[in-house]
This record gives structure tokens, sequence and C-alpha cells, in this order.
């Protein structure tokens, strides 16, 4: 069963790195804002640096399509003045000077028209100039083409420029990972370290090509429709820029309200979501002591008390959009009214007009666009500050490669006067000196925070010792590659790991040029074939990426596989048997001795029952060595081996045990299950299922 996770409980000055509708619950989800937004921004844009003559060149671009976007309308409003004058000049009798009708208008008492007509290019008698009007409808279809063809050509240099800065970024980060040391995993949460190898890289790429471009785009349009305005009309500009301030005035008032009531809607959102994963989760538990009724109820008010909150979120920022719309249909209304006086009294023209309408039109577009692409912006810049942290990690320390071991060693380990700690200010191993001679089994026993892992670690230099030193076949390990090390050694760990794919492809992991034949080979030799035999597809079975088709005994039988197969020089066996029943028991037992012939074994366990036939066992507690010897000596000593035996068998006699052959038979009667492998024990092996 999963264990229960809580509801996040979410601080209130964090609500503002969460968003409406966002999953704010998934493990590892992109932060909303850089804890120091300009230098973060600052080595942002560094990374464009290699590619800073395209991305210029995509700036120049930007800037070519809004000017051409830009001066359009006002071409436009050309093309609206030639209708109009051709529509006057119709009506007017041909061959009289427009001066002269003017004077005739303001005589007749027709002062307004008169004025019209001043500000007008009429020519008396003559109708629409058709072939200036196609000129010029061309002219604007022309310039929208290329603005727009312009605006994909820049939007498709981007793309190509932005990929290469994100491939060469996800580059970056596996090679860091791959020198980061083992105590940087071991001090933060997979999820998050995760997270930034992913969804902030993601985010990253997002603001990389939409909100650089986006923002410039939107940027250079406000201000040249601003200039544009201006130009036209600095009396209609100024109050089509009325908006602004009503506009920001709207979004802080209302908008800060509403943020207060989403902030109660995620609070009711976690809880509720809470509830639902303890209720899926602790089903049977549910079930058992048969609170269905109670839950239910607790549902019924944690999804009420959702369903307010979110009603009066979302219909107070509702009203947002709606508050804005008004204030620019206002600023519409008082264009097209001021416009239109200004029109009569001859001060513009019509087209004039036209050209400032569609302007105060697409001028909220861009600024509305410049918000939300800040607002990515901003997420970007928090993302790129994370993987920075990632990429700016202390690494491991740096290899030497000033010996070589040859392809084959004899697994002779030497601990000279070890000490490591995981904090300086607590000591755990202090001056451990032992000697592991080659082909020998050494068991590792002792308490929970002994340091018995902490021991097989430092023989893989997962960390590195604070004195002392490790010695394979007389050559110090820190004289050696990791990579020449680790090929030396092969490790079966206590949780079976497998990774998605085919039975033969994870036991082929172990050496990836083994052939088929070997890879059957050692699935004999380790017990695995008599259970992947009975599979409909055998060894081309697929195993999920959680491998819950198989039981936990048959998941560690291919670990087991997997390390034969590698055929080390020396083995480390950390708890390999602490999940299995009985049964299966015996088997891993059988797998593990195939395993560690003629090599030397270190082997950690908890169960003493699996280590009685070692040549040297050690019991270990605080970090040091307070016994070692076989297990009939340490018996004899009645020491705290022996005490630790006594525990684990004082009821030994009255429990039933296994042979080879009838672990491998499935009719045989099956023993008590141990503490440890009760789990196991309720799941049904691959085979059964068959």
């Amino acid at each position: 069963m999963a264990k229960n996770i809580e509801p996040e409980v979410v601080e209130e000055e964090d609500w503002e790195n969460f968003e409406p509708g966002g999953d704010m619950f998934a493990e590892g989800a992109p932060p909303k804002k850089a804890k120091h937004f300009w230098p973060s921004a600052k080595r942002l844009v560094g990374l464009l640096g290699p590619e800073k003559g395209k991305f210029s060149f995509v700036v120049l671009l930007v800037v070519a399509s809004v000017v051409l976007t830009v001066i359009a309308p006002r071409v436009l409003g050309q093309a609206m003045d030639v209708i109009f004058n051709g529509v006057l000049g119709m009506q007017l009798p041909a061959g009289v000077p427009v001066e002269v009708i003017i004077e005739s208008l303001r005589a007749d008492g027709q002062t307004q028209f008169a004025d019209m007509l001043q500000g007008a290019n009429v020519v008396p008698g003559e109708g629409i100039d058709f072939g200036l009007l196609g000129s010029l409808i061309v002219v604007v279809l022309g310039l929208y083409l290329v603005a727009s063809f312009l605006m994909w050509l820049q939007g498709y240099i981007l793309n190509r420029l932005v990929m290469r800065v994100v491939y060469k970024l996800r580059a970056d980060i596996e090679e860091k990972i791959n020198r980061l040391p083992l105590s940087y995993f071991d001090g933060r949460q997979r999820g998050d370290t995760l997270s930034r190898v992913t969804n902030d890289v993601d985010n990253i790429q997002q603001a990389l090509q939409q909100a650089f471009s986006q923002l410039v785009q939107s940027l250079l349009t406000v201000i040249g429709i601003t200039a544009m305005m201006f130009v036209v009309s600095w009396q209609l500009a100024l109050i089509a820029l009325i908006a602004l301030p009503l506009s920001g005035i709207i979004a802080g008032v209302v908008g800060v309200r509403a943020q207060k009531l989403f902030a109660a809607q995620w609070k009711h959102t976690g809880d509720l979501n809470g509830h639902i994963e303890e209720s899926f989760t602790g089903h049977e538990l549910v079930r058992i002591f048969n609170r269905d009724k109670e839950m239910t109820e607790e549902f019924d008010r944690r999804n009420e008390g959702l369903f307010d909150a979110s009603f009066k979120a979302q219909a107070l920022s509702g009203a947002i959009m709606p508050s804005m719309n008004f204030v620019q249909s206002l600023t519409y209304v008082l264009i097209a009214v001021v416009g239109a006086l200004r029109v009569t009294s001859g001060n513009l023209t019509l087209g004039d007009v036209t050209a400032f309408i569609q302007y105060s039109r697409e001028f909220a577009q861009p600024v509305g666009q410049m918000a939300g692409m800040a607002n990515m912006l901003q997420s970007g810049v928090a993302s790129a500050e994370r993987t920075f942290e990632l990429l700016d990690a202390d690494e491991q320390d740096p290899e030497s490669e000033s010996a070589k071991l040859p392809e084959r060693t004899d697994g002779h380990v030497s601990f000279e006067n070890v000490s490591f700690s995981y904090d300086p200010h607590t000591p755990l191993i202090e001056d451990l000196s032992l000697e592991a001679r080659p082909g020998h089994t050494i068991a590792i026993v002792g308490p929970t925070g002994a340091g018995k892992t902490t021991l097989v670690n430092l023989i893989m230099r997962f960390y590195e010792l604070n004195s002392g030193r490790i010695l394979l076949d007389g050559v110090d390990i820190t004289a050696l590659t990791r990579s020449d090390l680790r090929s030396h050694v092969g490790m079966v760990l206590q949780d079976a790991w497998l990774f998605s794919g085919t039975i033969r492809e994870n036991i082929r992991y172990g050496r990836l040029d083994a052939t088929d034949d070997e890879v059957v080979e050692a699935a004999k030799a380790t017990m695995v074939d008599r259970f992947v035999r009975q599979l409909p597809e055998g060894y081309d079975t697929v195993i999920e990426e959680n491998a819950s088709s198989l039981s936990a005994g048959e998941r560690q039988l291919l670990t087991i596989a997997r390390a034969f197969i590698a055929d080390p020089s020396l083995l480390i066996l950390d708890e390999a048997t602490s999940s299995v029943d009985t049964r299966t028991e015996v088997l891993v037992q059988e797998a593990m001795r195939a395993l560690r012939s003629d090599r030397t074994s270190f082997v950690i366990a908890h169960r003493l029952s699996t280590i009685r036939d070692a040549d040297t066992i050690l019991m270990m507690e605080a970090g040091r060595i307070v016994e070692q010897g076989s297990h009939e000596e340490l018996l004899a000593r009645k020491g705290a081996y022996y005490e630790l035996y006594q525990s684990q068998f004082a009821g030994e006699d009255a429990e039933e045990s296994f042979t080879l052959e009838e672990a491998l038979d499935p009719a045989a009667p099956t023993a008590p299950v141990t503490e440890q492998g009760a789990d196991d024990a309720e799941a049904e092996p691959a085979t059964e299922g068959s």
C-alpha cells in the first residue's frame, strides 16, 4: 500500500507561485518566481551568446515586421480617403474651383460642411479614383503579407536557435549529473532533481521560444502604434491612453481580491485532494473498519468548501475581462465621437479617424500579451535559476588515472585506517582496518545505522574518505578512475530495480555485449530460467516500469542474473534477501552462491541465516567493527553477534525450513513467512498468472 500523503500546506506568501487551474500538487512543478531575477535573467540571456548573431537577425526581422504592420492601417486610411473624397466630388459641380464652392457654402450658412470640404482633398465633379484605390489596397495587402512572412521567418529561425541552445543545456545537465557526488542526491528529493532536468528545462525552452519573441514584438508594436497615434492626432492619442491607467486600477483592485480568493480555493483543493488520496491508498483499511459513510461525509464537506471558494474566486476574477472590455469600449466611443467631430470640423480626414480606430483596437492586444509573457518570462527565469543551481553544484573530487587495473583482478580488498562521516560534527567510521582475501565472503551485520552500507559504498567510491585508504589488489582506489574501479565490481541492492524492456535486455544490462546464449547461461546459473521458461514470451517478455507482473523474489533473481553476466571480480550484496519469503530465500541463496563463486564478496544481511557460510563475519556498531570471525567462532564468544543471533533464532526449532528441491517444487507445503517476507507473500509470481 502506498503511503498516505498529507495535503501540502502552502504559506500565504507562496500562493503567488501557483496559478488557477494549475497542478499545484505535481511533484517538482516549475516555480513561478525567481529569488534573484536579474542575475538569473542575465545568465539566461547569456545562453544565447553563441547564437547572438542569429538572435540579432531575429530581432531585426521582428522590427521590420512590426514597422510594416504599423504602417498598413495608415495606408488603409488613405484608401478610405480616396473613397470618401470620390463620393464627395461626385456631388459637387464639375469645373468649379473647390474654394468657390467652400465660400458659397459659408455664405449659405453651411459652415460645418464647408470646413469638412476644406480639410478634404476633393476634386469637384470627379468620382472615386479606382486606379489609386487599387494601388493602395495592393500596398496594404503587400504590407500585411510581407509582415506575416517576416514573422514566420523569425519564428522559424528562433525555434531552431532556441532548440540548439536547449539541446546544449540538456547535454550540460546530463554531463553535470554524472559528475555530481552521491551526497548531492542524498540531500534532495528525487522529484525535485528530476523536475530541474525535465520540467524546468521545458519551461526555459518555452520562455525562450515565446516570451522573448512575443515581448519584443509586443513592446515594439506598442511603441509603434503609440507613435502613429500621436502622428495622426495627439488629442485622440491622449484619449486612447486613458484606458491604460483605468485598466491598471481594475487589475490592481479586483486582482488583489481575486488572488486571496484563489488562495482559499487552492487550500480547499489541497484538502480535498489529500482526502481523496488517503481514501484510495487506505481503501482496504476504510473497508475493514467500516468507515465508508464517514469518509463520504468528509468528502462532501471538503467538496462543498471547494465549491464555495471556487465560485467566489471565479466570479470575481471573471469580472476583470468584462471591466477591461467596458473601458476599451468607452475609449472606442470617445475616439469615434471626437474623431467624427474633428472630421466635420476639417481638422482630420475620415481616413485618419479610420486608421486611428484600428490603432486603438490593436493597442490593447500587445499590452495584454506583454502582461501574459511577463509572467511566462518570470517563470522561465525561475526555472533557469533552479537549473543554474544544479549546474553550479559542487562536483565530486577529480579523478586520477595514475594506475590501471588488469581486465581481471584477484579481488583483494584492504581497508587501512579508514575514517568517514557524512557530517563533520558526527563521526561515523573511525580508524577502521580490515582485509578481504581473494575469493572470500565477508558478511557485514549490525543494527541500523552501524555503517554497513556506508562501508561498501566507500569501496565503490560513492563517497570519498576523510582519511585512510582502500586498496584493491594493492592499488589505491583513488588512483583509479571511477569507471575503471566500478567495472570490476558487481552490486545487488535490496531494492530490485528493473528497467522497462524485455527480461533478456534487463539481464544483458550487466554486460551489453553478452550473447543470447550467455544471457540464458547466466539465467540458469541464478535460478531465473526456471520461471522465465513458463512465461508465454519467455526471455522476450516485456517488463513494465514497476515490474508488477513479477514477484519480489523473481525481480531479485533477475538482478542477481544481471550481476552474474557482468562477471565482476568483486561482488557486493546489500540485503538481497530482506524482501522475500522463506521459499524464495532458498532460491536467492542458491543464486547468490553461484554468483559468489571464485570472487571476493561483501554481503550485508539482516537475516543471519543467510551468512552462516561466510568466511568472515564483521559485527559493526556505530561505525566500528566490534567483532569478527566465522559464524561458529562468534557464537562461541557469546558477545554482540551471539546476542543478535539468539534474538533472531530463539524459536528456530518451531520453524519449518526448505531444501533447494522443496523450494523448486511449487507443490511443497508453504513455510511460515517471516516479517520481512510478508509483503512478498501477498504478491503472486508471474508464472501463476501465465
